[in-house]
């Protein structure tokens, strides 16, 4: 396939997830939500890097669309209860709470899919390791964004009785999510599966921020979805560099990258303190905002939950000791720092982890009024 597909591909899945944000009508939210699918199946298993490509698009796609039908389902049952499904109308309504419940439990079920949350999230290993680095790219920096606007737009914002209901339950499936995600991370071989499997730690513990009902939480989780989708595509965008030079992606053939590119190493190293969410950089801010919030609604999951702190450094240290230290080894031969276009590519999202996570306020401040909105409403 050319190029002018993979660009067309690509300009019409950010036209989709531009509607999506911009929307303010539940079925047009639904339609952009899930049309969605239909560019990064292509993108997936079209201009996928290995042979399994094709599996890992059916894999997302039929995963997908399975938690899509019970947002329909939820989208009609709104529709003939309150005759619209305009979202100012929908936030006013006045539904019973075991309607609300049931409506919850529908959405929940598609957003849990996206987000994603143990059982559910099975998909996005596949789809990971399987995508082209653009790919890659958009589904940790924005598609996996997606399902926390849903919950704060539709699942709190018009059922915010069924979402008090449900907190126990979501934090709870949080802390399964990041406690085995984070113990899958530590027996990855793949460079991108690693990846893969901390962005699924990551999303849950903003989904804990995101269900903590306080200000301080709701706005970690923010800030926390806009960390990871600076610091995951960068880390990406390192496998890839490695990937064009070597063609492979498993762990066991890097060593010693140190002492021919120091400036990889440099890059890579700023990137896994950030995915650590060490200070100083924006992850800090998220998950420091986002476990204060969390622990003034359930202080034992909290506390469970924060453990993915220690797990995430175990992960991250090891990936980055593993590729970088020791000596060279016989496998690679020659290892060429990386190339102009590579640091430039690389800058702004280096730039931008280290300018949030010292001035907070330049995130923090813009969000706050649509938070307090949030709550009180």
């Amino acid at each position: 396939m050319s190029v002018r597909e993979f660009l067309i591909a690509f300009l019409l899945l950010e036209t989709l997830l531009i509607g999506v944000f911009v929307v303010l009508d539940f079925l047009l939210f639904y339609i952009a939500f899930e049309s969605v699918l239909i560019p990064i199946f292509l993108i997936i298993g079209l201009w996928g890097s290995r042979e399994r490509k094709i599996y890992a698009a059916y894999y997302f796609f039929l995963f997908t669309l399975l938690g899509s039908l019970f947002m329909l389902l939820a989208v009609l049952v709104l529709y003939f209860s309150v005759g619209s499904t305009d979202y100012l109308v929908l936030s006013t309504a006045d539904l019973t709470n075991t309607r609300q419940i049931i409506l919850w439990i529908g959405l929940f079920l598609s957003f849990a899919v996206k987000f994603p949350m143990v059982p559910f999230h099975i998909w996005l290993p596949y789809a990971h390791t399987e995508a082209p680095v653009g790919g890659s790219v958009l589904l940790a920096g924005i598609l996996l964004k997606l399902a926390g606007y849903g919950i704060m737009r539709y699942s709190i914002g018009i059922l915010p009785v069924a979402s008090e209901y449900f907190t126990p339950l979501v934090f709870a499936l949080c802390v399964i999510s990041i406690i085995y995600s984070s113990f899958a991370t530590l027996r990855q071989t793949d460079l991108k599966a690693i990846i893969a499997y901390s962005s699924i730690g990551h999303m849950n513990v903003a989904n804990l921020g995101i269900f903590s009902n306080t200000i301080q939480g709701i706005e970690g989780a923010l800030v926390l979805i806009i960390a990871h989708g600076i610091v995951s595509p960068a880390l990406f965008i390192c496998v890839a560099v490695l990937y064009d030079r070597y063609h492979t992606r498993i762990l066991k053939y890097y060593r010693g990258l140190n002492i021919n590119m120091p400036v990889f190493s440099l890059f890579f190293f700023v990137f896994i303190l950030a995915n650590i969410a060490t200070p100083l950089s924006v992850n800090f801010i998220g998950e420091f905002l986002t476990f204060t919030g969390a622990f003034q609604q359930n202080p034992v999951f909290t506390f469970i939950g924060a453990s993915g702190i220690v797990l995430s450094a175990s992960y991250s240290i090891w990936l980055f000791n593993r590729i970088i230290f020791g000596s060279i080894s016989p496998f690679l031969g020659f290892l060429e720092d990386m190339n102009r276009r590579e640091f430039m590519l690389l800058l702004p999202f280096l730039v931008l982890t280290l300018v949030f996570g010292i001035f907070p306020n330049l995130l923090l401040e813009p969000i706050h009024l649509a938070v307090s909105t949030l709550l009180t409403a």
